[in-house]
């Protein structure tokens, strides 16, 4: 059966706003729940995009929106759990109501999010480990035609990761860093993107998982020293002993907004790079930071400039 009309959960966040934005540009119309509708009124001007206020944790309310779909698309995941969202919550209770309420309406076609070394036997940190176990409900599933993604870290000028340390270089000319030498291979966004667009179309990656990385393997040091050279800064970037990292860890986890905690801390504990890329599966060549990123922070460094010199002229 040709899909034409596909159910996104996360698509108002970073990786999902690229994905729906590709989909919908590619003909396809694309649904998108959301709690907060209101808050994603641009999503809904793409052609063939529809945002929709749901509580995608409730059952009844996703059997509702997912009939006359072709295909489920879920992205929804959490990096930092609280009160009213656990890990287990979002990474194995949500997957387990997506794959029944599919059942259900006669949904065939599921594509799902994990993470690169997401572990439902090993997995070091609770992030990880129900990531595993959530990929697990979806890849087990009766019935259904799922594939599924397990990038390592995403990356655009538009991303979190890279702009979150960017700002830190730019307020901190010494940046202390825990885990140091962890790996990584940044993964560009619309690489991702394109990755699901190639599975929908092609049913020779059901009941795969696909492994995604770009060209290039970092240590979390050299991620960091390249974002300060990148914006032009001349910053020192101190590695912290494993002591150190884990009192960093705690004593951030305590604060009302979550930059790093324990969890995070135990997921760098292995690297995020890839056996076999399947980008390069998928027909789909990888675009490198390189590529990228440095003409996002060039703009940054050059409105600095331009910020300064027109507080030099208000002062003459």
């Amino acid at each position: 059966m040709k899909i034409q009309k596909i159910c996104v959960l996360g698509g108002t966040g970073f990786v999902g706003r690229h994905l729906v934005a590709r989909l919908a540009n590619q003909g396809y119309q694309v649904k998108v729940l959301t709690r907060h509708p209101q808050r994603h009124r641009p999503i809904g001007v793409l052609p063939g995009a529809e945002v929709v206020g749901a509580d995608v944790h409730d059952s009844t309310v996703l059997l509702e929106h997912f009939s006359g779909c072709d295909a489920v698309i879920n992205l929804v995941a959490t990096l930092h759990e609280h009160a009213r969202q656990s890990f287990r919550a979002v990474h194995v209770d949500l997957p387990g109501k997506i794959v029944e309420v599919c059942q259900t309406a006669g949904i065939k076609r599921l594509l799902h999010m994990s993470a690169l070394r997401a572990d439902a036997a090993k997995g070091p940190s609770q992030y990880l480990f129900t990531k595993g176990e959530g990929e697990q409900v979806v890849m087990q599933a009766q019935g259904l035609n799922a594939t599924c993604f397990k990038p390592s870290i995403i990356f655009a000028p538009d991303d979190h990761f890279y702009n979150q340390f960017g700002d830190m270089l730019k307020l901190f000319p010494v940046l202390p860093l825990a885990c140091p030498n962890a790996k990584f291979a940044p993964v560009y966004v619309g690489d991702v993107a394109r990755a699901f667009e190639v599975a929908l179309e092609n049913d020779a990656t059901i009941g795969k998982s696909y492994e995604l990385c770009g060209p290039r393997v970092y240590t979390f040091r050299e991620v960091v020293e390249d974002t300060a050279r990148m914006l032009g800064l001349k910053r020192r970037v101190l590695g912290l002993p494993d002591s150190l990292a884990r009192l960093q860890a705690k004593l951030f986890g305590l604060l009302p907004v979550k930059v790093f905690t324990t969890d995070n801390y135990l997921s760098l504990q292995v690297d995020s790079v890839c056996t076999t890329n399947g980008l390069e599966e998928l027909g789909i060549t990888p675009h490198s930071v390189e590529s990228l990123m440095p003409m996002h922070f060039a703009s940054q460094t050059q409105r600095r400039r331009y910020d300064a010199l027109r507080q030099i002229a208000s002062r003459d």
